[in-house]
């Protein structure tokens, strides 16, 4: 499939599914014949115009998928909707009634085996009814603390113990983002809303499950926690402004046991004028290794490997797949 076009159809179009569209309209090979997206203010608009394109594509975004297809084939959808499978478990099996593949940015599709085992298998046997290929990616997870760690225990004899540590400026992000770790809350709300299980990072069981089953490691015991960054002065960003003692970011913590102990430690911290901003990787064993990556925007980073993805993935076989299972993905 090297030398041909690949269609894609881009759905959800927020502000990651609006930059993975216009990042695929920068790149050879590929064609965005479609966008779909629920938000009444979007449907019925020129794709251009929503994407903030100075020129139109000739086809407006549509509410379904079905309406994308009625004039246009398409080979991929790339899906930018949900976190969640009680949100994304229906378009996708709808996805892959009309033979598509699929790229989602979920992050509960990174590596679902450990927590969501019976919403997989549905979407793994719809896949392979198919005869399509979805696949569960993004920054983190499906990189940073999980797909990377492990191509790193390549170059080593022996891995006695993995941490993986992220830092990030919030200040930087996107206004979801900010939304997302609390910026701006009290402590008591950030405390509700973190019990309700939509905020704050999604996706740390998901690289603890992938490390583990690509290891051959048990994970007897998983164990995680999050505590709310307060502000000590007044943070200010296009999106909000926190006050003293509001939260202005989090700090999540897993870590996953085998029967010898503690093998595995993830750390997410993300906050406003967050001094420190950096990811790094940490293997105990023979030899010791530690890696420092500066320079990694989370935004860019989902876009570039959800592209990225395309091509691996429609060259793959059938099923629900994760990034440890495709060859390398790269930039092409």
């Amino acid at each position: 499939m090297s030398d041909t076009i690949i269609r894609v159809v881009q759905y959800g179009l927020g502000p990651i599914g609006s930059a993975v569209a216009r990042h695929v309209l920068e790149r050879t090979g590929l064609e965005l014949v479609g966008g779909v997206d629920i938000d009444p203010a979007k449907a019925g608009r020129d794709m251009g115009e929503v994407l903030g394109l100075a020129a139109s594509l000739g086809f407006p975004v549509v509410r379904n998928l079905s309406q994308a297809l009625e004039t246009k084939e398409a080979d991929v959808v790339l899906h930018t909707t949900s976190s969640f499978f009680d949100v994304f478990e229906d378009q996708l099996v709808e996805i892959l009634e009309r033979r598509l593949n699929v790229v989602s940015t979920a992050e509960e599709l990174a590596f679902p085996w450990l927590a969501h085992p019976e919403p997989a298998a549905r979407i793994d046997a719809a896949a392979r009814r198919a005869g399509k290929t979805v696949l569960g990616t993004g920054v983190n997870p499906g990189f940073l603390m999980d797909a990377l760690p492990l191509h790193l225990t390549a170059i080593c004899q022996r891995v006695d113990r993995i941490d993986v540590t992220r830092r990030m400026n919030a200040s930087k992000r996107r206004g979801p983002f900010q939304i997302k770790i609390g910026a701006g809350m009290t402590v008591e709300d950030f405390t509700l809303q973190m019990k309700k299980g939509r905020m704050g990072h999604i996706g740390l069981p998901e690289s603890m499950g992938m490390v583990f089953h690509t290891l051959g490691k048990r994970l007897k015991r998983y164990e995680a926690h999050v505590e709310p960054i307060l502000a000590e002065c007044v943070a200010t960003t296009d999106y909000c402004e926190v006050q003293p003692g509001e939260v202005r970011g989090l700090k999540q913590v897993a870590r996953g046991y085998t029967d010898d102990g503690e093998f595995m430690t993830l750390t997410f911290i993300a906050a406003l004028d967050e001094f420190e901003d950096g990811d790094t990787i940490q293997i105990f064993g023979k030899p010791d290794l530690e890696v420092r990556l500066e320079g990694t925007n989370g935004d860019l980073a989902t876009v570039a490997i959800t592209v990225n993805a395309v091509r691996r993935v429609c060259e793959a076989p059938p099923g629900l797949l994760t990034m440890r299972d495709l060859p390398i993905v790269t930039v092409w």
